[in-house]
């Protein structure tokens, strides 16, 4: 028998350095439906839930198709609740409603670029490797960590203090470094046993699944908003389809 996958989409009210970003006007559209319309599209999953703390973020994500039994309780909605709490809580909901999963996906709304094509590629390659606990998406880091210092007082230390040959890192030329991955916001992966058994959402043997093009552009700041907005502007194919008509925002979520 095949095994059975959750989209979990994060969608908390409240964020400060982009207000409403989850769902923020992006094209025609809120953000968080390209998340939405990106898991359902994929066929991969069983069912498609979005995790919010928000009435108003609820009905924004049925509309788009996505189905909200529980509101996340305030306590696990924090600037800094970790992700651990929330999921734990979710799938402990869905279980005793009748709705177990042998795996989960975090899908964040902030990675509208995200393609059901992604997410296809991210579970053939998590769900045929059964020595892996959890996926997670990663890409080339933009600045080698092992170019980066620790200031103590008025001195510096390597953050990283390793050599090539005897040569430190900080002083050895991009090229010869060894290649490093950082890890985005768009897709992770997991069996729900890692969660039960090790209270984790990433267990021991992470795969990486090497993001492409924009599948890992996060929106965090409003300089990556002014970027994604160009992007849905001069490059609408980048986004996932989405049929359904426009949820009509208010002007202060736009």
């Amino acid at each position: 028998m095949a095994a059975s996958i959750v989209a979990l989409i994060p969608a908390r009210a409240g964020s400060k350095r982009v207000p409403h970003k989850n769902i923020r006007l992006l094209g025609q559209h809120p953000v968080l439906a390209y998340t939405i319309r990106a898991a359902i599209d994929s066929g991969v999953f069983s069912s498609v839930v979005c995790a919010t703390d928000s009435p108003r973020y609820a009905d924004i994500a049925a509309h788009y198709g996505a189905e909200v039994p529980f509101l996340r309780p305030d306590s696990i909605s924090g600037d800094t609740s970790p992700d651990i709490e929330w999921i734990t809580w979710l799938l402990e909901q869905m279980a005793a409603a009748g709705h177990d999963y042998d795996a989960f996906s975090i899908l964040r709304p902030t990675s509208p670029f995200r393609l059901p094509q992604t997410i296809q590629r991210a579970w053939a390659a998590f769900s045929g490797d059964p020595g892996a606990d959890s996926l997670r998406a990663v890409e080339p880091c933009a600045q080698h960590p092992g170019k980066m210092w620790v200031i103590r007082g008025t001195r510096m230390l390597p953050l990283l203090p390793f050599s090539i040959g005897g040569t430190p890192w900080h002083s050895t030329p991009y090229s010869a470094l060894p290649a490093i991955h950082a890890q985005n916001a768009s897709l992770e992966m997991a069996w729900t046993r890692v969660v039960r058994h090790q209270h984790s959402i990433a267990g021991e043997t992470v795969r990486p699944l090497i993001s492409e093009g924009l599948e890992g552009f996060d929106i965090n700041s409003p300089e990556d908003w002014m970027l994604a907005t160009h992007y849905a502007q001069t490059r609408p194919d980048v986004l996932p389809q989405v049929r359904q008509a426009p949820f009509p925002l208010r002007d202060e979520e736009k």
